[in-house]
């Protein structure tokens, strides 16, 4: 037990290691992965060592799925790159230079040479800890991926040369013997041929367009160049990104374009709710059942499943172009914060084609909907905090008719399964103290005999990567009674308390409501996020927590 304990101590000070270090880093403007700063944060993680990581501090093996699970939310070719730059919104696209997306999470990357990647940061202090702590953990990588390809007199290798030479007629086009090949990569990955040869078949189905013969060849080589020609890497964070962080410069755009929308429609004395969600199950739930009435589907679950198929990408556009129709708008993001925005008004809806489940009992003003995409990190207080003050042109401080709050999330599960529902109590936010206990008008009786619901305190972690077992188990079996972790839980609470009892720009009494489905449970192995994603699993609790949200707002 009491190795236990100074274990989780050790790890919640790197965790604060780690965040001071990438802080200083920021505000200094540049640093070198493997300089004394970069060394600092690899030492760091090293300690820590997050679940999400599996062995990235075992020197003898590469760590697998990890790497897939980062270089899914990094930019194509990003491991070629010498020097990466993180800058704000500058004007690379208008310049002419092609934005790419990396296949997991919204940034625009451009590649302006070789060596160089631009990475737009738009969604706050989050984005920039997340992109340093993966760009960290592939340094380590590449460093253990050098060291397996050096003798002892510093040489390279004859496989290196093998690796290279397949990984030239892989860019070509050409065939290979791919039995020599994982024989080669699997002396540089410290696994057997058999782990090997399933990383490179999750690679050859993942979304990221290079091989695992690319990506390890690229890291090494790019760590080799450093270690014998001192062609040295570089991370550095442009003057405007420094300059603007942390002003609400995008998700003030992105709110006033909202709200110039809803008066421009006269829509704001109308009931409000704003829900933060996907972008398909609330579309699905209101306007699946009339637009595909000659379907057959027994529930909402059904329906999701049916059009969740890539088959049936014509049903989806039926579903849309019906919604259109009748009285929802689409804004797509413009200002940088990368969350498109649906607006429903319920007016130019038949009640009467609802689901049961949530269909009015009584006479209802129509609602207006406000579903926005998942904010990342501490994105979500500076969008919901924009969105819930005053418009500028109204005198009057209850200028919308807020009536309700909804935020429905993926997080991870301390206690139960993938695609267990959590209900907050409490929001706290990791390393600190700071907490936001809330009155979630979300019960678990909404669930029974539906689906496993946890109800208890959540946590609201710094950022999804730097999560270990030590410290999961503090929070699960300490007195905080922790259920989950997430990323925005706390962030949107400060945003909704400061308007209603600070502010007074929306009405101290309004319903919040928090419902979160597991996507992973990082303390069981193989259960981690790096494990992949549910999939069809996640229907079922993403449309009962969508139902249970309808039911509530049209009650």
């Amino acid at each position: 037990m009491t190795g236990s304990k100074e274990r989780t101590r050790e790890s919640r000070a790197a965790i604060e290691r780690l965040y001071i270090t990438m802080r200083h880093l920021f505000i200094r403007g540049s640093y070198k992965p493997l300089g004394v700063s970069g060394k600092s944060l690899i030492e760091a993680l090293l300690t820590l060592k997050p679940e999400i990581y599996g062995t990235v501090a075992d020197p003898g093996k590469v760590e697998l799925d990890g790497l897939l699970y980062v270089i899914e939310r990094l930019p194509l070719g990003i491991e070629e790159c010498r020097f990466i730059k993180l800058v704000a919104r500058e004007g690379y696209e208008e310049a002419g230079h092609v934005a790419m997306v990396p296949v997991k999470r919204r940034r625009n990357c451009y590649r302006i040479d070789e060596d160089r990647m631009y990475i737009e940061m738009t969604r706050g202090r989050s984005d920039i800890y997340d992109i340093l702590t993966h760009l960290t953990f592939l340094f380590i990588e590449g460093e253990k991926i050098k060291n397996h390809c050096l003798d002892q007199k510093g040489r390279i290798i004859d496989d290196w040369y093998r690796l290279e030479e397949i990984v030239k007629l892989e860019e070509k086009g050409e065939s290979f013997d791919e039995k020599k090949a994982a024989v080669y990569l699997s002396n540089f990955l410290g696994r057997t041929i058999k782990e090997t040869q399933v990383a490179i078949e999750k690679f050859r189905i993942g979304k990221n367009s290079n091989s695992l013969y690319h990506l390890v060849y690229w890291l090494g080589q790019t760590a080799i160049n450093e270690a014998i020609d001192g062609t040295g890497r570089e991370i550095t964070f442009s003057s405007k990104l420094r300059e603007i962080i942390g002003h609400h410069i995008y998700g003030e755009k992105w709110a006033r374009k909202i709200k110039s929308y809803i008066y421009g429609k006269e829509l704001h004395q109308r009931p409000i709710h704003i829900i933060s969600a996907n972008l398909h199950s609330f579309l699905n739930a209101i306007y699946g059942p009339g637009a595909l009435k000659g379907e057959k589907f027994s529930s909402l679950e059904e329906l999701a499943s049916l059009t969740n198929k890539e088959e049936n990408s014509e049903m989806r556009q039926q579903i849309k172009d019906y919604a259109l129709e009748h009285g929802m708008h689409e804004i797509q993001d413009q200002s940088g914060t990368n969350l498109s925005v649906q607006i429903f008004d319920l007016s130019h809806v038949d009640f009467n084609s609802l689901p049961e489940d949530f269909k009015p009992t009584n006479d209802l003003e129509p609602p207006v909907l406000i579903v926005m995409d998942y904010a990342f990190g501490e994105q979500a207080f500076e969008c919901m905090d924009e969105l819930l003050k005053p418009y500028e042109e109204s005198k009057n401080v209850f200028d919308m008719n807020i009536q309700s709050v909804s935020i429905m999330g993926k997080a991870g599960i301390l206690t139960g399964n993938k695609s267990d529902i959590m209900l907050p109590t409490a929001h706290v936010f990791e390393g600190t103290a700071d907490n936001y206990p809330i009155d979630n008008d979300l019960d678990p009786a909404e669930f029974k005999g539906k689906i496993s619901t946890y109800e208890g305190t959540m946590i609201t972690v710094m950022g999804t990567s730097l999560q270990n077992r030590d410290v999961l188990n503090h929070f699960l079996t300490s007195t905080w009674n922790a259920v989950g972790l997430e990323m925005e839980g706390a962030h949107y609470q400060k945003a909704i308390q400061s308007a209603a009892r600070i502010r007074k720009s929306i009405k101290e009494d309004i319903k919040v409501r928090y419902a979160y489905y597991a996507s992973d449970n990082p303390l069981v192995t193989g259960s981690t996020l790096a494990s992949g994603s549910l999939g069809l699993e996640g229907v079922k609790p993403t449309y009962l927590i969508t139902s249970a949200i309808l039911k509530k707002i049209l009650s």
